[in-house]
Parts: structure tokens; sequence; C-alpha cells
């Protein structure tokens, strides 16, 4: 038998294990570790007897159709079947299924996706910063974290890739990846149509369907989602509720075989989403630094010279009381184009992309009825162009291989507003510091005053890149991979100001006191890098293998184009060092599966966004300024498990989890936290944050899910679905603040229903939350001693109808 010979049908058997596993472990929940191919997604099938037999869970990790488990990389699979069971369909909800993924949104510009603890240190986003955690769809590369955050419609599967994946996934995947694929147009006719209605005036409507325009030649498939939910929060000053969601997405398909050799998939998408969630809430008050001092002109102190009566000190009751508009709207939108041309040795594909993002916010800053910071936002309108052509191997080979190249080209305008309002002067400074008369003065100077920036990030990058696969025997395959980058940032930032009083009255002194002021600079840089992994697999057996991997990362430098920046425009790239060693395995006739990961990663020059308090004549003035900079080194390492088992037809458990210890290794000049900005010298404005955990990452997370199933007649079955997170305290602040501290939490989401046995009728009731456990999804403390907390969602429930034609 030859060795091409011994390697396909070794795979062949792969594949039927895979299969058969699906198939045993029937509906099983999708949680986290690394296999993709059971365990989590074992039960892409509806239940056991819907598997196809011959059919395994294939990904595309490695830019080629693999089965999962042969894949010697951390990673895990979010399915179609698994999404409709679990009734996720937004990217905040999917990280309840993967413990090694976080994401922290406060709004969908500020979103913050950590894989392993790394890939943004902020929750605020900066738009000359690229972000650790690469975020593909149908393989086009979404360049900002906002436009993951509407509805996921029609999809196949998303691929959560943990570790750095820089050779064929690109420079800023140091952290990881998320590879989404949507589904295709199919020749055969069918619609799925699926209404949810619950609690708060939730409704959604999703409906996909694909039919054939030329028998075997062209297809089409059209997918919508429209989805509303009523608020969470309640603005007192108003009476709306806040915290809601509209969101409309719609995509077309057209899939063309103009020959049995060239497929052709053209995709134009579209997605609208109008939120009213930008209300701060109140969660307590502090009138003493961490040493005992009592804090000058603290929150009740400014409260009363305003004459605003302080609320009740609890994020749970879920008040807050603006009295400026707050929001955001935001569009997506684009058009992509996939060639996949079959020259029989080997595959070429070519995709096309043009994308557009645009961010239209509304904030109240103080989050008070008082008028201090009326506006305090910053609209953005991206565009990208991206172009990468591949080729990959086909069949079975000594050495498989996939080569390519890739441009990318963005633009991303952002026009800021920042307006102060009457009670400005008087809620800001301190009577006991600043005379009044300088205050009279501030009043009629700053009333009305708007400072209004722009600035634009502009990006230019070409990639070229190659990885193979060397079978040196039947069980044994040596991986390696490079990739060489050369990036060209430029950016500009202008900052004046408009309205106002009459401002010509004020001294120099005064007009520091004041710190605003016209500001423009430019930045530039430009770099190269040289990025890949060595990869060392081996097959003990057909269910398992143990796998060793060594790469090297890297993200671009960052532009500074905020106001804080001025000082530090452009900040270096980040250099990574990953190590990582693997074990999966299948066992009891694939009823078992058990993977293992470790892993260890070491980015020196970790890029952080950076708050620092503004204080006059030693004084914290409550305003703060925002940059990029570079920590000396970081370190991410841990251990991530995944047990899935079927001991019966019906019954599908899983059981996962992640340690991840995130450290900074060296940060000596970190900001200081607000409870000690009265520290002595340097010490008020600088703390050494070195050994400290990095921010936003749970050092334990867990989930354990249960699927249960059972006929009820020869036309009717009975399921049952539970899923339960469980993540362990951490810090959102940059800063490390005590007022930044998350408590753990645990969340559990449950479903019941009926389903016809052919698959094509399916109701169930669900509850998400269904504990009604309070949890934060951020908090944080201010220089004057606000304590604003962001609760998560309390318990929802409703229903779900779905048919399938």
């Amino acid at each position: 038998m030859t060795y091409a010979t011994t390697r396909a049908a070794r795979k062949a058997a792969s594949l039927r294990a895979g299969a058969a596993f699906a198939a045993l472990t029937a509906a099983a929940p999708v949680f986290a570790a690394d296999d993709a191919a059971a365990g989590e997604v074992a039960a892409e099938a509806a239940a056991a007897e819907y598997a196809d037999a011959g059919e395994a869970i294939v990904v595309t990790a490695r830019r080629r159709e693999e089965s999962s488990q042969d894949v010697p990389i951390a990673l895990s699979v979010v399915g179609a079947q698994t999404l409709e069971r679990t009734g996720n369909f937004t990217l905040n909800q999917v990280q309840q299924l993967v413990p090694s993924l976080q994401v922290v949104a406060t709004n969908p510009r500020n979103s913050n996706v950590n894989i392993r603890g790394l890939g943004a240190n902020s929750a605020v986003a900066v738009d000359g910063l690229e972000y650790g955690v690469g975020f593909y769809v149908d393989g086009v590369y979404y360049g900002r974290p906002g436009q993951s955050q509407f509805d996921l419609v029609d999809l196949q599967q998303i691929e959560v890739l943990r570790g750095p994946q820089g050779t064929l996934f690109g420079k800023n995947t140091t952290a990881g990846a998320l590879n989404i694929t949507t589904r295709e147009p199919s020749f055969d006719p069918e619609l799925t149509v699926e209404g949810s209605i619950g609690d708060r005036s939730y409704h959604q409507i999703r409906a996909s369907g694909s039919v054939p325009i030329i028998a075997d030649k062209v297809a089409l498939r059209l997918s919508v989602a429209d989805t509303h939910r009523d608020g969470f929060l309640t603005n007192l000053y108003t009476g709306r509720d806040a915290q809601n969601y509209d969101n409309f997405t719609a995509r077309g398909q057209l899939l063309i075989k103009p020959s049995e050799d060239v497929k052709i998939r053209l995709i134009g998408d579209y997605s609208h989403q109008n939120l009213d969630i930008i209300l701060n809430v109140i969660d307590g008050y502090f009138t003493k630094y961490a040493n005992g001092a009592a804090i000058p002109n603290n929150i009740f102190d400014r409260a009363a010279r305003v004459g605003y009566a302080l609320p009740n000190q609890n994020a749970f009751a879920r008040l807050g009381n603006s009295n400026s508009p707050f929001g955001a709207e935001m569009e997506s939108y684009g058009a992509s184009g996939e060639v996949d041309w079959d020259l029989g040795s080997a595959t070429l594909t070519a995709i096309t992309a043009y994308r557009w993002w645009d961010w239209y916010p509304s904030n109240d800053v103080d989050g008070t009825p008082a008028s201090i910071n009326l506006k305090g936002q910053q609209q953005n309108f991206q565009r990208q162009f991206s172009q990468e052509l591949r080729i990959a191997s086909s069949g079975e080979n000594k050495i498989d291989y996939v080569a390519g190249l890739f441009y990318f080209f963005q633009k991303l305008p952002g026009f800021g507003q920042n307006q102060y309002g009457a009670d400005f002067a008087e809620w800001t400074y301190n009577p006991a510091t600043v005379p009044a008369a300088n205050i009279a003065l501030f009043d009629r100077a700053l009333s009305g005053l708007e400072t209004d920036s722009y600035s634009n990030a502009r990006t230019k990058s070409y990639a070229a890149f190659g990885q193979a696969d060397w079978h040196i025997t039947d069980g044994l395959t040596l991986t390696a991979g490079l990739r060489y980058t050369h990036e060209d940032k430029r950016g500009e930032f202008r900052r004046f100001l408009v309205g106002g009083g009459d401002r010509s009255l004020l001294t120099a002194t005064q007009q520091a006191q004041l710190a605003v002021s016209d500001l423009e600079f430019t930045a530039a840089t430009k770099a190269d890098a040289l990025t890949g992994l060595a990869t060392l697999a081996y097959k003990i057996t057909p269910e398992i293998l143990v796998y060793g991997t060594y790469s090297r990362g890297n993200k671009s430098g960052g532009l500074n184009i905020t106001a804080g920046g001025v000082n530090n425009p452009v900040v270096d790239p980040e250099k990574v060092n990953a190590f990582e060693a693997g074990f999966k395995s299948q066992f009891l006739d694939n009823r078992l599966t058990f993977n293992v990961a470790a892993f260890l990663t070491e980015i020196k020059d970790y890029q952080t966004n950076v708050t620092e308090p503004v204080i006059v004549n030693n004084v914290p003035t409550g305003a703060t300024i925002q940059y990029i900079a570079n920590i000396p080194k970081v370190r991410s390492k841990g251990v991530e498990a995944d047990l899935s088992f079927s001991p019966v037809k019906w019954i599908s458990l899983t059981a996962s989890g992640a340690y991840t210890d995130a450290k900074f290794i060296s940060f000596a000049n970190s900001p200081q936290a607000v409870e000690n900005t009265n520290l002595p010298g340097t010490q008020a404005a600088i703390q050494d944050l070195s050994g400290r955990r990095l921010p936003g990452v749970s050092k334990f997370a867990y989930s354990l899910g249960a699927d249960i199933s059972q006929p009820v007649s020869d036309h009717l079955e009975a399921y049952g679905r539970a899923d339960w997170i469980h993540r362990s305290g951490f810090n959102v602040a940059p800063t490390l603040s005590a007022y930044g501290a998350i408590p753990a939490y645990g969340v559990l989401n449950a479903r019941l229903g009926l389903r016809a046995a052919d698959g094509r009728i399916d109701l169930s009731v669900w509850a998400r939350n269904l504990f009604d456990k309070n949890y934060y999804v951020s908090r944080s403390g201010s220089a004057f001693g606000l304590i604003n907390g962001t609760p998560g969602e309390p318990r929802t429930a409703g229903a779900t109808l779905r048919v399938k034609w």
C-alpha cells in the first residue's frame, strides 16, 4: 500500500469516526476547549437519527477543509444547530459557550474581544489601533470591532481559533481569530422561518431560503433577521427605557458554477442597529482615598453646588438620570466575491471585498440631570478594501501546502464632539482652590462651548504567506509557515473650539485650568514584520492526536490620533512568542471525547489604552485623557480542557474549563488608580503594576451543558437543553482600581421544546439568566468619588416557533 493510499484510508477512517461521534452525541452544546468535532458541536445534527452518517465536522482553520480532530490547533466550533438550540444570535451571547472567549462591550464601538486574556486591554476603542483578535466572515477580514456586534444570520458555523494565527489569518491575530462562515446557496429549494416572542416586548423574525435559478449552475440564497427588545434600564429624567436592542440584517448570495471546476460566490449584506444604550447608572460613592484621607471636591460637594439630589447607589436598581440624548445608530454593509478554481492538484481562491461601517453616537457624559457635559462622542465612517489570492494543494500528498498574497486598505475618519454645559464650571472647580471670580469667568466662557475634533487613520497593508505540512510518516506531521507583512499607517488629528462665551477675559493660567485649546498634529508609522509557526503533530492512533507548536506573532504599530496622543503619537508594534501543547482524543466508540491544551504566550511592547486623570494645582478635575502606550511585557499562560460524553443515544453531556493566568510582567509606569491619586510625589500619577493580573480576564471560567431528548410518539420528540457558564472575578479598570472589580458570577440558560421527528417543526420555550443573577458587564470609579456600573441582562423568557420546508 502506498503512502498516499495509507493516509487516505486513515483520513477516511478519521472522518467516519467524527461522523459516528456526531451521530452519537446528538445536540451537544459547544463549550470551549480544543475540540470542534466532538463535544461542543458534536450535535450539529438535530438528534442522533438525523445525523448524516457520511459527514464529519469540517473546519477551515488552516484555509482548507479538514476534520477538526485532525487539526493541531486549539479551537472551538459553534455550529448552526447549536446556535438554533441555544437561541444565541450575537457574539456577546456566543461567549457563554466558549470559556476562553470573553467579550466586554459597553457599546458596539467600544467592544473588547479577548481570547486567553489577550486581544485588547480596554473596552474603549481607539481609531489608530488594531485589536489582537481577528474577525472574519466568509474569508473577509472586518477591520473594526463594532462590525462584529450585529445579529449573526444564517450561519454555517463559528470557529474560535485560540492563540496566534498570524501565518494564515494575518498580522493582527496575536490572540486568536473568529472565523465565521455562512450557509451557501443550495440547488435544492429550502426555506426556514423562525419567530420568537418574549418579555420586554421582545420579538424576532428570522428567515432564510435558497432557490435554484439555473439547475446545477446558479442558485440564490436570501437571509433576513429583525430583532427588537425593550430596554433593561429606565431614565428617570424622561421616563424612557434604555439598553434596548433594535437590529435588522439582510444578506443575499449568488452561487454560480459555470463548470465542474469553477465556483463563484457573490455576497452582499446590510445591517442596521439603533440603540438607546449609553445611560450611566450609579453604583456607589466614596469620599475617602484608599489611605483614609478625605477627597476634596468630592461627588457630594459637587452635587450640592449644582442642586443635584444623588440617586440610589445600586446599579441593579437599573435607574439612570440623564438630561441629554444618549444612544447610538450603526450601519454596516458590504459586498464580496469569491472564486474557487479546482486545478486538479490544487485549488486557486480569490476573495475581493469592500465594506462600510458607520457609527452615529450621542452620549450624555455626566449622566445627570445637571448641565455639565452635554456631549462626549465620536462618529466614525470606516471604509475598507481587501484582496486575497490563495492556492492550496488538493488531495493527499507527502507535502500539503497553502500559499497566498493579501492586500488591505482602510480609512477611518472620526468626528468628535465634547460640549460643556452651564453647570460645568460650578461642578468641576473646587472653590477652596479656584477663586470664585475665576469660576464665574469660567461659567461665562464655557457654557455651550464645544471642542470638536477631526481625525483620520489610513492603513495600507501587503502580505505574502505560505504554510506546508510535511507528512514524515503515517502518523507524524511537521507543519511550518511564514508570513511577511509590510504596513504603512498615516493619521491626523485636529481639535478646534466652537461656540461658548467670551474667553478673552481669561488669563493664561485660567486658560490652562480649563485644559481646552485648539490642537493639531499628524502621525505616521511604517514597518515590516516576519511571523510564522512550527508545529509537530503525531497521531498515536486514529483517535488520539498530540501536538506541540511554537508561533511568532506581530501586531502592527498604532497611532495616537486623540487629544491625549499629542506627546506620544506613535506606539510600537507588539511582538509575540507563543508555545502550545495539546492532546485530542476519542474513546468508547467515540462516545467520549477529551481534549486539552496548555499554552504560554509572551508579548513585548503590549499595546494598551491608558486613561489618566487631569490634575490642576495638584487637584484632580474629574476629567481624563486617553492615549495608547506600550507596556514592556505581558504574559498569559494556562490550560483549557473539554470533556464530552454521550452515555446513551438521547443524552449528551459536556464540561469545559479554562484556567488563564494573564499578568503584567513589566509595567512600572501605569497611571495611578483613582483611589490613590493623593499619594506623595510621582506616586499620585504613576503606579507599578508589574506582577498584577491583566484587566478584563477571569482566572477561572467553566461551562456545563446537557442536551436530553426523548420520543413521545412516532412523529414527535421532546427535548431539553441547559447551559451554565461561570466566570471568576476580574477587574475591568486599566489601572486595576478597586472600583473596577467585577465579582464572580454564573448564568444559566435553559430551553424546553417539542419538535417533529423530521425536524420540520420546532416549538420551544426558553429563559436566559434563568435565576435572574445580578452581575456586572463593566464598572468604574471617578477621581471625585462616583462609581458607575453597567449591569448584565436580567432574566428574559419567551417562546420560539421554527418551521422548515
